[in-house]
């Protein structure tokens, strides 16, 4: 803990990202206003005390929106890095565990999903059975699944001919066992530097599939479908546009800095670069 927390760029990175986590949990019990709550007559203010981020074309207090837009953005990306992490992981495990065929086939399997980007796969679902969040969520986390597969191999392949992973087959460990017990244990940290790289990519590829038209639908908000929906006033009311987009800038830039400060605090070889920080 002592090493994490003597990174800079780690700790403003997680208080950065908590920050905004708060303030989307807090959107589920309060908000300003009620983000449904419509009042023609005060549309297209510009900020003020009453309304801190203005209201938008329907007089929607913008504030409130964008509360409530986070945690959909945070929860969409959160819940597609769990079916990546869920299913590509164990995955890649095998691959490098049995090797050989089993190999063969999850890289052959992952090179096919690679194939088809998140806003494919989207436009895929959104034909069958129409536009949602839950599509948005399906899409982003089967374009996740080969990224941490590749991660989890390659990590675990670097694992693999370790003195105490050769000491635990000669125990009489199957390759299950081996990557259960030694192999996923000693890349969990890979996997989180990469689950908080997936995180805002994630929320990038949410706000851009809503943007669109195929992630998240009225009556929920996400920040995606605020600037969709704030695309053609720019010039007029540009506060619509700029918040939701400042506030998608800085939820990335904070996962990205805590993920360059984990990668910086975990891996032992920048670890030994930098006198400063404790061995």
């Amino acid at each position: 803990m002592n090493r994490l927390w003597s990174h800079p760029s780690l700790v403003i990175g997680l208080v950065a990202t908590l920050i905004f986590v708060a303030i989307g949990l807090l959107s589920l019990v309060w908000t300003p206003f009620p983000i449904e709550q419509i009042d023609i007559p005060r549309r297209f203010l510009a900020p003020n005390a009453e309304h801190w981020l203005g209201t938008d074309n329907l007089g929607r207090d913008m504030a409130s929106l964008v509360m409530s837009g986070a945690w959909t953005s945070f929860l969409v990306a959160a819940i597609a890095v769990a079916i990546g992490v869920g299913v590509g992981v164990p995955l890649g495990l095998a691959a490098a565990a049995w090797g050989g065929h089993v190999e063969w086939v999850v890289l052959r399997l992952t090179d096919f999903v690679f194939a088809f980007p998140a806003v494919i796969v989207a436009i895929l679902i959104t034909t069958l059975v129409g536009p949602g969040a839950v599509n948005a969520i399906v899409a982003i986390g089967i374009f996740n699944i080969p990224v941490f597969a590749r991660v989890a191999r390659g990590g675990a392949l670097s694992i693999a001919t370790l003195d105490f992973v050769a000491a635990g087959r000669l125990a009489g460990l199957g390759n299950a066992m081996i990557a259960w017990r030694h192999l996923l244990p000693n890349i969990m940290s890979l996997l989180i530097v990469q689950g908080t790289i997936q995180m805002s990519l994630g929320i990038l590829a949410e706000a851009g599939l809503s943007y669109i038209g195929l992630g998240t639908q009225p009556p929920a908000t996400s920040l995606g479908l605020m600037l969709r929906d704030a695309q053609g006033m720019f010039l007029i009311h540009p506060w619509l546009t700029l918040v939701p987009g400042l506030a998608i800038v800085l939820i990335v830039i904070a996962l990205n800095i805590a993920g360059d400060g984990l990668r910086d605090a975990i891996d032992p070889r920048l670890r030994q670069g930098n006198p400063n920080v404790l061995a």
